[in-house]
């Protein structure tokens, strides 16, 4: 009996230590990293709203939620990251810091981007002057957006659409106006759904481009001071990107400038960075498939399909020389396409062709715009 019960109180001990050194499951561990999923969760939220914010110089409600949410997700991650480290046995624990710090890291980057292009804020036109000689506008898009802008009247009959790039409105294409429009053409610089003055949800990657750029089109072909043959479009950036993919909506001709791609289908010229821009293209399509759930617009054409499948609308792509990410994406659109020209900036930033080398853009932009247009 006293065997039995020395057997039994033995069997006991050896259990309980058993679950103690259980390294796969102690005490608390499940909860642990169900704390770590909800603190990616927070985190995610909160960069995906701060991601948004236009100017972090402009204190907004929505960048002190941005702020309060991003700071309440970073101190449950380190809390429950911390309590995960005293709860892990064996070299398991080795594992436990960077393993919660690469999960909110992808977390961040895979949710939070698409997020904050999807789901933006509404931000303000901003304080810029209009352009001399510009008149206030607005006009109705096919799904019901109302759009706001500026149009400065045609003096030689032709007429330029001009698009701003993501977070930004029509104030920051004003020196671009001035110049298109000195050379005698009609600008019609507007706000992007959903930001500045428009109506709508905004979509930072520019996937309502195709709708809202066909509604200026309208708008300039009803003008009376237009011929509506001779309608084209200057683009920076996201701009430049919804231009190409809507060159079959009337345009004449497209300059695009600072173009590398508004979704995972444009950004193939990524494997020319080798398994580091595999890895990225693949982080970059699951970007995509998150924005397409988020985003009320459609996913959008490709713009190597875009632009192939316009042959008879002449296209210039300005590159910046400081930016091999635009050279790698021009050389893909451009390959075999005999319509397609190419301008590199040297020493030039990001859309900054205007900026850097103020002479020879005009030249360039006005000398193609001008032979596109032509009567």
């Amino acid at each position: 009996m006293v065997a039995a019960q020395t057997d039994e109180a033995g069997r006991s001990a050896r259990v309980q230590g058993l679950r103690r050194h259980d390294l796969g499951r102690p005490p608390g561990r499940r909860a642990e990293l169900a704390v770590v999923t909800v603190a990616v969760g927070v985190l995610v939220v909160g960069f995906g709203l701060g991601i948004g914010v236009p100017r972090l110089g402009s204190f907004t409600l929505t960048a002190f939620v941005a702020f309060a949410v991003a700071g309440l997700g970073l101190a449950l991650l380190a809390g429950a990251t911390a309590r995960l480290f005293r709860l892990t046995r064996g070299w398991w624990r080795v594992l436990v810091v960077p393993g919660t710090v690469v999960a909110a890291l992808l977390g961040v980057y895979v949710l939070a981007v698409p997020v904050a292009a999807a789901v933006p804020p509404h931000n303000a036109l901003g304080v810029e002057a209009p352009p001399a000689g510009a008149e206030h506008v607005s006009f109705p898009t096919a799904d019901g957006e109302l759009l706001a802008g500026w149009y400065v009247p045609s003096r030689n009959g032709a007429a330029v659409v001009l698009l701003h790039g993501s977070g930004a409105t029509r104030a920051s294409v004003v020196d671009h106006a001035d110049v298109l429009a000195a050379e005698g053409y009609g600008v019609l610089a507007f706000d992007a759904r959903g930001h500045g003055e428009s109506t709508g949800r905004g979509m930072r990657w520019g996937w309502f481009g195709d709708t809202d750029v066909a509604a200026a089109v309208a708008y300039l072909e009803a003008r009376p001071d237009v011929d509506a043959g001779r309608i084209a479009a200057v683009g920076l950036s996201m701009g430049g990107e919804e231009a190409l993919g809507a060159a079959r909506a009337g345009l004449r001709a497209v300059v695009a400038e600072g173009v590398t791609g508004r979704s995972a289908d444009d950004l193939g010229w990524l494997t020319a960075y080798g398994w580091r821009g595999r890895v990225q293209l693949l982080l970059d399509r699951a970007q995509t498939a998150v924005a397409d759930l988020l985003s009320t617009a459609d996913r959008p054409t490709p713009l190597r399909e875009a632009v192939a499948g316009t042959p008879s609308r002449p296209v210039l792509l300005i590159v910046a020389g400081d930016v091999p990410d635009e050279t790698l994406a021009a050389r893909e659109l451009s390959a075999g396409l005999r319509h397609v020209s190419v301008w590199t900036v040297d020493g030039g930033d990001h859309t900054g062709g205007l900026r850097t080398d103020p002479d020879r853009w005009t030249r360039e932009v006005i000398g193609f715009l001008d032979a596109a247009t032509r009567d």
